[in-house]
């Protein structure tokens, strides 16, 4: 999530059937277990990654001919990006364009700590951005505490997960979460987020080694727990690598790391691929959620809960949390987009996480946590309609049966 000085910051199964069961003030994520057991699910995954993660070695990153050649297109000498030149942000060489995103797979470069290790992103807004709406905005929220999901995360709320990237700062996190593939049902590879996850905005371009882990951390551990812990048990269905990615050409041309340029149009859907394995990322999870473009306002919204995994104190990313409050209109100008606002104390690494609702008794997602306040009282996410739908149909024609 970043934040804003507002005290506001966006915040970087075999087969499980979500089902909601939130009736006017109360929404939930479950999932119920049908052909086999998320149990076993996630068994077959861990023993997949355990047997995968054991280290980079010696040898060089395979990149595939087609991604070989966008990187000599831009002066990039590939033997060196193989060997580790990925590391090298040049200003001039660091990749912007909606085309030219690259992200070939590097087996074993996410292994536990290094994924304990990653940073929250953080992209903030002074107090003078979050009151420049002359009069849109509601008012701001009663702060809703987070509270603790239930484990084990993929019985609970088996679709979400978290998205590790490196930037020029180093690894970084966001949240994310697995959503349909209306063009490929029941076998989706594709995930939403926030831009500000994937893409620096005007002044940067695409992050890398960008990976999702679904229900990371499943049963909860803590730090302690945690230090000798397994690749399977901190990703128990493995590391999906996003193999494309696009978010709105709004926030590539115009999103930044402070102020509130950007956060109407921040979000992203990456169509990810398994580090080991075929089969697709819906089938492997068990769960996916349908996304809801219909932009409801907010006072037609009904209640919304934003699942997460925040990273910034006094959190510390180990832990999937969630927020349940009846949204109110933000905005940051008048010529833009109105967002939404919930109370919430979720802080920086529950950006990208998803915010549902139910629609005719089903959950959906209907938004991402984009930016909040430094005191960390509440979380706005943009309203998905025709240009974020278009996105998402963009990345499931073009990509979604790879």
């Amino acid at each position: 999530m970043r934040s804003t000085h507002t005290s506001a910051a966006p915040r970087g199964g075999r087969r499980s059937v979500l089902a909601a069961t939130g009736l006017v003030a109360v929404l939930a994520l479950t999932a119920t277990a049908c052909d086999g057991s998320a149990e076993g699910a996630a068994s077959d995954q861990a023993d997949a990654a355990a047997s995968q993660a054991a280290g980079l070695g010696d040898s060089k990153i395979q990149i595939p001919a087609d991604l070989a050649d966008k990187l000599e297109k831009h002066g990039i000498d590939v033997d060196k990006w193989t060997s580790g030149g990925w590391k090298d942000w040049d200003k001039d060489k660091w990749l912007s364009e909606a085309k030219d995103f690259v992200n070939p797979v590097i087996e074993g470069l996410w292994k536990p700590e290094r994924m304990q290790s990653a940073k929250e992103a953080n992209k903030t807004i002074t107090t003078q951005d979050a009151s420049s709406d002359q009069g849109v905005s509601d008012p701001e929220p009663a702060p809703v505490q987070a509270t603790a999901e239930k484990t084990p995360y993929h019985d609970n709320a088996a679709p979400v997960g978290k998205v590790f990237f490196d930037s020029p700062d180093g690894p970084a996190v966001c949240s994310g979460t697995v959503v349909k593939d209306v063009n490929h049902p029941g076998k989706s590879n594709l995930v939403w987020t926030a831009g500000h996850c994937v893409h620096a905005g005007g002044n940067g371009g695409w992050y890398r080694n960008i990976v999702f882990v679904p229900s990371y951390n499943d049963l909860g551990k803590s730090e302690a727990q945690l230090g000798n812990a397994t690749s399977a048990e901190v990703a128990p269905y493995g590391n999906w690598w996003a193999d494309w990615v696009s978010t709105s050409n709004e926030w590539i041309q115009g999103g930044s790391e402070t102020g509130g340029a950007g956060a109407a149009y921040d979000y992203s859907v990456l169509h990810v691929k398994p580090e080991q394995g075929s089969k697709s990322l819906e089938e492997t999870v068990g769960a996916a959620l349908d996304v809801d473009f219909s932009a409801p306002a907010a006072t037609e919204a009904g209640t919304m809960g934003a699942w997460g995994y925040p990273a910034a104190p006094p959190y510390n990313g180990l832990q999937m949390f969630k927020c349940l409050d009846q949204p109110g209109r933000f905005s940051l100008s008048a010529a833009l987009p109105t967002m939404y606002r919930i109370g919430c104390t979720m802080t920086g690494g529950s950006s990208g996480g998803g915010w549902f609702r139910v629609v005719d008794g089903e959950t959906k997602l209907v938004s991402n946590t984009s930016i909040g306040p430094e005191d960390n009282t509440w979380l706005a996410g943009p309203q998905l309609g025709a240009g974020a739908e278009s996105v998402y149909q963009h990345m499931s024609r073009t990509y979604g049966g790879r």
